[in-house]
């Protein structure tokens, strides 16, 4: 049997500037790089599975990668849909919007790599449910399948997905960016969270700065009734934390490496986890995996550019403690 990716989320066009500052209210910053790469958090994630995805050793079968979304009926849009069927993406729960042009964000990114990013959401603010429950129809085995979801489309969607995955009985897994709040009865039918610091702090109150504040923030989010809590540190790697496992909470550590932009960091993240869960690592194994295709994505510059092959993450020494 096959494993499947659902992801569920957005698509953007990204338009980058990459200068030595970022500027401050009211202050112009000349001598800057443009690009423009398919962005978006929802198909950021995509494209990384698709590329880490591979074909099971024992049945021979390949990892699927499904991607819901809406675009606009713009060159945006087409040029986004022409991406993912390169990539290998299923793309028949992709639908056009005729009213909404395509997401659009702006980013800029400093000498150091760091991104300040604005998003104009377009198409993707009118992904709805019933798209969702086409989409969730056609899974045929539940247990070979990981569903990710982000949350820049509508919340009401998310939590839909969310409640209809787990009745399914399909694990799924939550990247509750950007931050913002939310329902604390949906989280009790997540498999798994996966914030980053800021987006610890927001869902917990709890700041994270240690391992011992990432602990805190993990058995807040266990009381809230989410089974596995991995809270990503950035170059630190990623703590994890599985609620009545006998398998002790543990930082994960990512491969050092130097940053040049991480923007995709935290999708690429997301997507090697998904890939890796459904092809049966568990989930300390799947976080080091996905560890390993982060650290590569910062090297590079770009969104969905920036993605690793899984040929380039399987060269990369396991990295556990």
């Amino acid at each position: 049997m096959s494993a499947t990716v659902f992801v569920i989320g957005s698509s953007n066009t990204d338009m980058v500037i990459k200068a030595e500052k970022l500027p401050a209210p009211g202050e112009t910053v000349i001598g800057g790089t443009f690009l423009m790469n398919p962005g978006g958090k929802g198909a950021n994630q995509a494209v990384a599975a698709a590329r880490l995805a591979m074909t099971s050793p024992h049945s021979g079968d390949q990892t699927t990668v499904t991607f819901v979304a809406n675009l606009g009926n713009d060159v945006f849009g087409r040029q986004a849909l022409q991406q993912f069927e390169r990539e290998g993406i299923r793309s028949e729960f992709i639908s056009t919007d005729a009213d909404e042009p395509s997401g659009v964000a702006l980013i800029g990114v400093d000498g150091r790599g760091e991104n300040s990013i604005m998003v104009a959401s377009g198409a993707n603010a009118r992904l709805n449910q019933e798209q969702v429950a086409n989409a969730l129809a056609s899974i045929s085995a539940p247990a070979y399948t990981v569903i990710l979801l982000q949350l820049e489309t509508p919340l009401p969607t998310v939590e839909y997905a969310i409640r209809r995955g787990h009745e399914r009985g399909i694990r799924v897994v939550l990247n509750p960016a950007p931050a913002q709040s939310l329902d604390p009865a949906v989280l009790a039918f997540l498999f798994a969270i996966t914030p980053n610091e800021t987006e610890a702090e927001l869902l917990t109150g709890i700041r994270v700065t240690d391992e011992a504040t990432a602990r805190q923030a993990a058995q807040h989010l266990h009381q809230l009734g989410v089974p596995n809590v991995v809270i990503t540190l950035g170059a630190r790697g990623a703590y994890v934390s599985s609620d009545g496992s006998n398998t002790a909470p543990a930082i994960i550590a990512a491969p050092p490496v130097t940053a040049v932009d991480t923007t995709a960091a935290g999708d690429c993240f997301n997507g090697a986890l998904a890939v890796a869960l459904a092809e049966g690592k568990n989930l300390t194994d799947a976080v080091a995996f996905a560890c390993k295709a982060a650290s590569i994505s910062v090297t590079r510059l770009g969104a969905q550019a920036s993605l690793p092959l899984r040929a380039e993450v399987d060269a990369l020494p396991l990295i556990l403690n």
